[in-house]
């Protein structure tokens, strides 16, 4: 895809009077010299891995370091002993950005949506509209569409490494785009699409990478459910008609800004924030010891 702006994007779709999901596929088509039958099967197939992502996951697995796996499933277990708050979906959203997330740090397959430290954010928002049939494998390749297209844009704007930005770039961006996504599933127009991603951009604008022992797990794994629970949050007030002040281009520019500005110890190097604290270094010099 070649849009360096959201509002080119929003722009290519108000002149050819079609939607943002169409107007993000032409770009992508022309770009990349596939067919739309081929893209679209590309599309159905990332779509299909995390579907299997979520359903193969595995309760008893446990990550090598041990500080990973198994959390998804206490959530379900919590929401149907009715000891959870928000309803069956926001049940499900955490359960799925646990799942997904618990299936990276366990070396399972997943999607990098838009980074595997941010797995968890996409898959969580839309699988169980799918489980429920409130979408179908079509309507949400459309919105896997719209999310390519904003995280293209972050990608080319601004950074989506945490070791180059902080964890906004990754979570940040995941959970913009699943806003996005969101978004368009239930109708919302272009506009709407990129104020819901600004919101949950801006929300966690300055979120720092700060990986305990340098592994993609704590805090990472429970980030991916704040970018899913942020993403549904922005998505619902975009809809509701709630605009954002700053315009998506300016919101990832900003982010783009803030991320160099981070220390290098807030940047994925496992040196500063949570990984710095007195427990995240025991855990650090005790998983040493134990690869020692």
């Amino acid at each position: 895809m070649s849009f360096l702006s959201c509002e080119e994007m929003l722009a290519a779709a108000r002149t050819q009077k079609i939607s943002l999901a169409e107007a993000v596929l032409r770009s992508d088509l022309a770009e990349s010299r596939l067919t739309e039958e081929q893209s679209r099967h590309t599309m159905r197939h990332l779509w299909h891995v995390m579907e299997a992502t979520s359903r193969e996951y595995d309760p008893a697995q446990r990550s090598r370091s041990g500080l990973s796996g198994g959390d998804a499933a206490k959530v379900e277990q919590a929401h149907k002993a009715g000891r959870s708050y928000g309803g069956d979906y926001l049940a499900e959203v955490t359960a799925e950005a646990l799942k997904t997330a618990e299936c990276n740090a366990c070396m399972k397959r997943i999607v990098a949506a838009p980074t595997a430290g941010s797995c968890g954010v996409l898959p969580a928002v839309l699988l169980p509209l799918a489980r429920v049939g409130e979408a179908d494998e079509d309507a949400i390749c459309e919105a896997l569409y719209v999310a390519a297209g904003f995280g293209q844009v972050i990608a080319a704007r601004a950074t989506l490494a945490g070791a180059e930005g902080g964890c906004q770039a990754e979570v940040g961006a995941a959970s913009a785009m699943a806003a996005a996504a969101l978004c368009h599933l239930k109708g919302g127009t272009p506009e709407q699409c990129a104020a819901a991603a600004a919101m949950a951009l801006g929300n966690l604008l300055g979120l720092v990478c700060d990986p305990v022992a340098g592994l993609v797990e704590v805090p990472c794994v429970k980030r991916n459910v704040v970018g899913a629970v942020n993403a549904v949050a922005c998505a619902n007030m975009a809809l509701a008609g709630v605009d954002y002040a700053i315009p998506c281009d300016e919101v990832i520019d900003a982010m783009g800004r803030v991320g160099s500005l981070l220390s290098p110890d807030l940047r994925e190097t496992g040196q500063g924030g949570l990984a710095a604290t007195p427990t995240g270094v025991r855990i650090a010099e005790r998983l040493a010891e134990n690869d020692g």
